[in-house]
């Protein structure tokens, strides 16, 4: 294995200056080269839309000083890739489970089967085929923080969000859910999950579990069985924001529309990870003994990267989103957000070192679950796909009268993707003809000189997969009911929308899949760093080597032969 030093003096010097030099500082996070500390604790950090570039830039500039004591001390993989789709479903799973949409049947959070019923089927007989939305549209009431659990006095206080459910499944509503075609009941989100998920195999040994995350929904990381995760702390991110003294938002937005908001959101669940670190619930009451896997998802990159402009607090000023024009240099938001979630990790490590059930024992792996494209605004193409799939559907009804539209599903963010009425070749190849042949038009996008309008060759799209060939991009047989019949490849920078959001993930593209994996474990790995190809797949096999237990339990392990990341030494073992 290649490995190198991506730290260089100036960055030492950061790193040295982050821990203020001092021996004891040193010590608190475990001495690597000479002595080797049991792992009893893994805490899991995505912080969504970070890149490797993001992460080396905030180190570089002094705007990370907790991410580079981090990195001084940690394994760092600078060459780690997103699963694809590089969205936040699948994306999110990947990290669970250790493997790909191939392994765990996630494509998307909103996709098609064909081999399921409509939501709110009673009798399943006749063909099947339908929508399989897992988002917050499943929430009993989504514009609830709480998602419908009716917590007293929420909209007053919305940090009496700490009392909400640990098993928030409780809160979601299954006529909402596809239906199983056997059975003709709704399919449940951890059923649909076709492989087990870390938590579960920590639960069969006695250990426990803790995750916090922006969707009820995402129940599905509980696993097959449903029980994975002991506490499960979900607020729903596309509820009504609230400030922290009762007042909307401006506008009636969701968490996700102002960056000070989404700060304020993701400081609820970053409260609940500092009193599972001390020991407690996620809600801080109840004394049940720190996890053995836990950790939460940061929205506040994310949506600093999306947002075209936003206050970073509340009244204060309105910043750029994104990154500097011609560059991939984060802009004022984006930095700001940068500095924030460090100083979040940094309260993190500080609660860590503060117990000592916790000191010494607990590897902390931060990463993110998907990336953000562009990064450089000046290659935005925005396109509505609305009258591309229109146009698609009429030349089919055209030269095919009486069957009904060919496109029935998709969901394209900076992809394509494609479900099709008819699942033969020649349909899948009639959709990627005339999207190859399709010229769009296209929102471009500056800071300065305001949006123009272009045309886009290829509607927006430099490689397109269809039939066997997306069944083979996948690894699936085309008979599979869940892959998508046509897939395509954005060109970069492409982004399907009539909004004004300035960068979109769930494609194949650099942006969105080159994110960091920095694996920092006291006595389990030794500091520096590695530019092997690495996945984000690969971090549950190596949380559950962390812990001592056996990888291979993890059916997406055995299906796709995912590999414990390489440099993890934990009892004589060793990551390959």
């Amino acid at each position: 294995m290649h490995r190198f030093t991506r730290l260089g003096a100036a960055a030492a010097v950061i790193a040295a200056a982050a821990v203020g030099g001092s021996a004891a500082a040193v010590s608190a996070h475990g001495d690597h080269g000479h002595h080797r500390q049991s792992i009893q604790h893994v805490l899991l950090i995505s912080v969504d839309g970070l890149h490797q570039s993001d992460l080396e830039w905030c180190i570089a500039n002094g705007a990370c000083p907790e991410l580079a004591r981090l990195t001084a001390g940690g394994l760092e993989f600078a060459n780690a890739h997103t699963v694809v789709p590089s969205d936040s479903d699948p994306g999110g799973t990947a990290l669970m489970t250790g493997g790909d949409p191939r392994a765990t049947g996630v494509y998307y959070d909103v996709e098609y089967n064909h081999s399921t019923y409509e939501a709110g089927t009673t009798n399943c007989t006749g063909p099947t085929g339908g929508d399989v939305i897992y988002d917050s549209p499943d929430d009993k009431d989504a514009t609830r923080l709480d998602a419908g659990q009716g917590i007293p006095g929420l909209d007053q206080n919305p940090a009496l969000i700490m009392q909400m459910t640990g098993t928030p499944q409780t809160l979601l509503n299954p006529a909402t859910f596809p239906v199983d075609p056997t059975t003709c009941q709704p399919i449940y989100p951890h059923s649909y999950l076709k492989v087990n998920t870390m938590f579960e195999v920590a639960k069969s040994a006695g250990l426990r579990t803790a995750w916090s995350d922006k969707h009820p929904v995402y129940e599905s990381f509980n696993g097959p069985s449903g029980t994975g995760i002991d506490d499960f702390f979900a607020p729903e991110i596309d509820s009504n924001a609230i400030e922290p003294n009762g007042t909307p938002y401006p506008g009636a937005i969701s968490w996700t529309g102002d960056n000070a908001a989404t700060r304020q959101y993701d400081g609820y669940k970053v409260q609940a990870i500092i009193n599972e670190i001390n020991g407690s619930d996620h809600s801080g009451k109840n004394r049940v003994g720190t996890p053995a896997i836990f950790g939460m998802n940061f929205q506040t990159v994310s949506t600093a990267q999306k947002l075209f402009s936003s206050e970073a607090v509340i009244g204060g000023p309105v910043l750029p989103g994104g990154y500097l024009p011609g560059t991939n240099t984060p802009g004022p938001l984006l930095s700001s957000a940068l500095t924030w979630v460090d100083q979040q990790l940094q309260a993190f490590d500080q609660a860590i070192q503060a117990n000592p059930q916790t000191a010494g024992s607990t590897a902390i792996i931060i990463t993110a679950k998907h990336g953000q494209s562009p990064l450089d605004p000046n290659q935005i193409k925005r396109i509505k796909d609305g009258p591309i799939i229109d146009a698609i559907n009429a030349a089919w009804t055209s030269a095919h009268p009486g069957s009904g539209p060919l496109i029935v599903a998709g969901t394209d963010d900076d992809l394509w993707q494609s479900y099709l009425s008819v699942k033969t070749q020649q349909a899948a190849d009639f959709v990627k003809d005339y999207l190859w042949n399709h010229t769009a038009q296209a929102v471009d996008y500056a800071h300065t000189g305001g949006p123009a309008t272009l045309t886009v060759q290829h509607s927006g799209l430099r490689k397109i997969y269809a039939g066997e060939q997306a069944a083979a991009y996948f690894g699936v047989p085309v008979s599979d009911p869940r892959h998508p019949d046509v897939f395509g490849v954005a060109q970069i920078g492409t982004i399907y929308t009539g909004g004004t959001k300035i960068a979109e993930h769930g494609g194949s593209n650099p942006g969105d899949r080159d994110v960091p994996i920095l694996v920092y474990a006291p006595g389990a790995v030794r500091a520096g760093g590695s530019d092997d190809y690495v996945k984000t797949s690969q971090v549950a096999p190596t949380i559950l080597r962390l812990l001592g237990l056996d990888p291979d339990a993890l059916g997406a392990v055995r299906i796709e032969g995912t590999q414990v990341l390489p440099g993890i030494e934990v009892d004589g073992h060793r990551g390959d």
